[in-house]
């Protein structure tokens, strides 16, 4: 049920970067498609009724069964700084755009001359 909630997110936000015209909107849109792939692969790494990735004495008889897999954790924070660097970046070339164009269209701005 959860796949299909990120499935989800990601077609809106491959909608929101294909078929919007404006760049804040396309901006927003890949937030989003990053955001349904973060949960994507959360869900991915989910084991019911597992344990932490963490090995002790205690649970080392357990631990190869239970144990969660840290990698796709690993990912998704990395992929969460990279996309707060990627969606700034955006912005900031959205107000550089809009400071030049005086729009943030982009069938205007490719027809503007100059």
């Amino acid at each position: 049920m959860m796949h299909i909630f990120a499935i989800s997110l990601i077609i809106i936000g491959l909608y929101g970067v294909i078929f919007k015209d404006n760049i804040i909107k396309k901006v927003i849109g890949l937030s989003i498609l990053a955001n349904g792939t973060n949960i994507l692969l959360i869900i991915i790494g989910y084991r019911s009724g597992g344990i932490p990735p963490i090995a002790t004495l205690s649970n080392l008889a357990d631990f190869l069964t239970s144990a969660v897999d840290p990698l796709p954790q690993a990912l998704v924070l990395t992929s969460i700084v990279i996309d707060v660097s990627v969606t700034a970046f955006a912005l900031v070339l959205c107000y550089r755009i809009y400071k030049n164009f005086k729009t943030l269209d982009i069938k205007k701005i490719s027809n503007l001359k100059g």
